[in-house]
């Protein structure tokens, strides 16, 4: 079944986290629970949905995650136009069993295709280690994550095609694409801009991003592609007692270049002078864990300028997140501000606005 046909259950998708109770999430989990406490896990962490801890007592977990839809509206039509809420229901149901890299059990997972409504209930993994994306990576864990992302992007090489007809996953040469970005990372950057003081750097790149679109898109969607995570970075990710990652959020999957996903985490995860001292190393350790896997020293020799290609079109995920996210936040402000300044870095060290 398409992730987009629905789920055929009789257990319904609640409107609100105030209507999952204990007799729903019993069924959800296949256990006797009662619901002892509900608490807002992601604000301020840049997501375009709602995520919540949900404490429980009796045979089954003593707590799930539970995500669902933003109540911000421009948040929802975020998630319902990109189909967000589908791509990422869609992975738990069909691609987490094959995955090479760790992510949580989902409990139960729906989504109504008409409304964009959806719930996951999530094992939960906040005993982990978390690395707060604002603080940045360290080196040592920016290797692990690079090196799990490159066993990633060989799992699916050049295999993302029919993840994308099933609608898991969505093509950067996917029409939706040069109508929808311009309008929508302009009005997020119509809002950063009032609200913020932006780097100059990251002023100018934003003023001809949308210009340079359709040569962004058309560099990204060069051969070879494979199924990307299309958000990966610190706070989507933790790493368990043997130092692997476990990864989160699917919401953005999508078929592209390899590339993508890495300047996507280092220009987003690493403070700017860690990004400076181990950028090229990064690049050359994901670069070299794609040729023990097979791919042609041949094919990844214009890895390069599709990185800094990746790295360009990168200023408008956080700008688009802005479009829905409450920047009188103190966390979501600060996230932004970090991003903003590891941006301005990539843009002056890679030359980035000679790609405009």
């Amino acid at each position: 079944m398409r992730p987009d046909e629905g789920v055929t259950m009789e257990l319904p998708i609640p409107a609100g986290i105030d209507e999952i109770d204990s007799e729903w999430m019993s069924q959800a989990i296949g256990s006797p629970v009662s619901v002892l406490d509900v608490r807002d896990i992601g604000h301020g962490l840049g997501m375009v949905s709602s995520i919540h801890r949900v404490t429980l007592a009796g045979a089954g977990a003593a707590s799930v995650i539970v995500k669902m839809p933003s109540l911000d509206e421009a948040a929802r039509f975020n998630a319902a136009i990109l189909r967000l809420n589908i791509r990422e229901v869609g992975f738990y149901r069909e691609l987490a069993p094959q995955c090479p890299v760790r992510v949580p059990v989902a409990h139960f997972a729906a989504v109504n295709p008409d409304t964009h409504d959806f719930v996951l209930v999530l094992e939960d993994l906040g005993s982990l280690r978390f690395v707060d994306q604002v603080q940045g990576m360290g080196p040592d864990d920016a290797r692990r994550a690079v090196t799990e992302l490159a066993n990633w992007h060989l799992h699916w090489w050049e295999a993302a095609g029919p993840i994308v007809e099933r609608g898991i996953a969505v093509s950067i040469h996917d029409p939706i694409y040069p109508p929808l970005l311009p309008p929508v990372f302009a009005e997020g950057w119509a809002r950063v801009e009032s609200t913020m003081s932006v780097p100059e750097p990251v002023r100018m790149a934003a003023d001809g991003w949308v210009g340079a679109l359709p040569r962004l898109l058309d560099s990204l969607g060069r051969s070879p592609m494979t199924l990307v995570h299309g958000d990966y970075r610190a706070d989507n990710m933790a790493f368990d007692d043997e130092g692997r990652v476990v990864l989160f959020d699917f919401q953005v999957l999508g078929e592209s270049t390899p590339a993508g996903d890495l300047g996507y985490f280092v220009t987003a995860s690493l403070a700017a002078d860690v990004a400076s001292e181990v950028e090229p190393g990064l690049f050359d350790l994901w670069r070299d864990a794609l040729h023990a896997g097979g791919v042609p020293e041949s094919v990844t020799a214009p890895m390069w300028d599709r990185y800094r290609v990746a790295a360009l079109f990168c200023v408008c995920y956080p700008l688009i997140a802005a479009r829905g996210m409450d920047l009188a936040d103190e966390r979501t402000r600060a996230l932004l501000a970090a991003s903003f300044d590891r941006f301005a870095r990539a843009t002056e060290e890679l030359d980035l606005l000679d790609l405009l």
